[in-house]
């Protein structure tokens, strides 16, 4: 491997992953952490864009990387590390043979470090480029102004380190300031408040959806007390749950706004400062404006698109969609914000059709893509629902094949369908069976009706 090779690694949350990142990162490496659920399809699109040569692999999740490789006319060597404690893969033996220090490469603070993914509408990967400097920057800008960590805090979270969220919150800020981080590689409500408990965690990193189950095991005994600041992110922080966690825990938990783009969280709450429904003010060294579709500010107190610019911003690699992104120097993050007279920003919605769910963006063409490939389906449109619990969730619209019959028995054979083509976590929670999906006259399916019916 040389100096600006693209390296994969695919492991769930656990020392060995932080291993693998911070050592191809010291080589000089372009890292591409991706989530353990990708399968071999979504893999090559990924390993297809970046021209990926060389992929690590945690063991137990090699068949779906081994499949993509046999394949991938990039993807030439596939090496296995051990996830577990046993360090017992060819290459933890490797490693035994090599010299304790190594010597970093001379890498410029403008040369690539990252390249995080991000699907995008279209379900076409988008990779957006982060250097070195790029990772001090987020850790000491809004880990260092508004966690105000110290060595003594102990991260915790669930976000995977694949999203650039999970990155910074458990490897890059702990490490950047001699902290600790516990990390899960199944981060589900009851084993995050397990870890809490027992060591004792200060800080922690997840969606509004966990936050809600925390509170909820609370009145079954639940410890949270050693927690100073919880932190929000993924999907707009419900009121409610803001002013039901300060409640009960009488601690600080802050929403904030960031994107693969952007690296990180660039408008946050403030501990002090925070209020039910807001988001915030920027970080350090960010600026924001809510614009109209000239890119003109629009008045105080009116909804408009969100632009912000600072010390990181999008650089998407070949791809005409950095046009759209990025204008007169602003990114577009395709988030509706208002800002208020005093100058806080509140999130409205979504720009475009991206689905939020739980904290995962999920593009709504791969779902129909994925469905499509059904025998049973002759038809279908997938859009975002709210839900109560995960903020949203995917409802599929499909028109059946001739003799299906739209019950529960086929709803379940389409769900299992897509779990098994694509990641699990994409499949529709709600799969409606009409006759006919409402069309314009040139035959395009028009969704905007479909949100319509639903009340959207």
């Amino acid at each position: 491997m040389k100096p600006g090779n693209r390296v994969l690694i695919r492991s769930a949350n656990n020392p060995a992953m932080v291993a693998c990142w911070l050592a191809a990162t010291k080589a000089g490496a372009v890292v591409v952490n991706t989530m353990p659920l990708l399968r071999a399809g979504e893999l090559s699109k990924i390993v297809d864009k970046a021209e990926i040569s060389l992929a690590l692999c945690d063991t137990r999740l090699m068949d779906e990387m081994v499949a993509c490789a046999k394949t991938s006319r990039f993807l030439k060597q596939v090496v296995g590390f051990d996830g577990t404690a046993n360090f017992d893969a060819e290459l933890d033996r490797i490693a035994l043979d090599k010299p304790v220090r190594f010597e970093a490469v001379k890498t410029g603070r403008d040369d690539v470090a990252l390249l995080g993914f991000t699907s995008g509408t279209t379900g076409i990967p988008k990779a957006t480029m982060h250097f070195h400097r790029d990772l001090l920057i987020i850790a000491d800008g809004y880990a260092r102004e508004v966690l105000q960590v110290t060595p003594d805090d102990v991260f915790v979270g669930s976000p995977p380190l694949a999203f650039t969220f999970g990155l910074g919150g458990l490897a890059v800020f702990p490490l950047r300031f001699g902290a600790a981080a516990a990390l899960l590689e199944n981060a589900s409500p009851p084993n995050m408040i397990e870890i809490i408990e027992r060591y004792r965690a200060t800080i922690s990193f997840t969606a509004p959806t966990a936050y809600r189950a925390m509170l909820a095991a609370m009145d079954g005994g639940a410890d949270l007390s050693s927690l100073r600041a919880a932190v929000s992110a993924g999907e707009t922080l419900p009121a409610p749950v803001f002013e039901e966690w300060t409640r009960k825990t009488g601690k600080p938990i802050l929403d904030g706004i960031g994107s693969t783009e952007m690296l990180h969280i660039f408008i946050s709450n403030r501990f002090g400062d925070a209020a039910p429904a807001t988001t915030g003010r920027p970080v350090a060294g960010y600026e924001a404006k809510i614009v109209d579709d000239d890119m003109k500010e629009v008045p105080r107190g009116e909804i408009g698109k969100l632009a912000v610019r600072g010390p990181t911003g999008c650089r998407y690699l070949a791809d005409e969609r950095q046009k759209e992104y990025v204008r007169d120097g602003w990114n577009l993050t395709g988030d509706s914000f208002v800002q208020d007279e005093q100058g806080y920003f509140h999130f409205a919605a979504r720009s475009d059709d991206m689905i939020i769910s739980a904290g995962y963006n999920i593009a709504g063409p791969e779902v129909e893509a994925a469905l499509l490939a059904h025998a049973d389906v002759l038809e279908c449109a997938v859009i975002g629902v709210p839900d109560e619990e995960r903020g949203q969730i995917v409802q599929a619209h499909v028109v059946l094949a001739k003799g299906v019959a739209p019950d529960a028995e086929t709803v379940k054979r389409l769900q299992d369908h897509v779990k098994a083509v694509i990641a699990p976590y994409k499949y529709p929670r709600s799969i409606k069976c009409p006759e006919a999906l409402p069309k314009t006259q040139t035959g395009k399916i028009q969704r905007f009706r479909l949100r319509e019916a639903a009340g959207l």
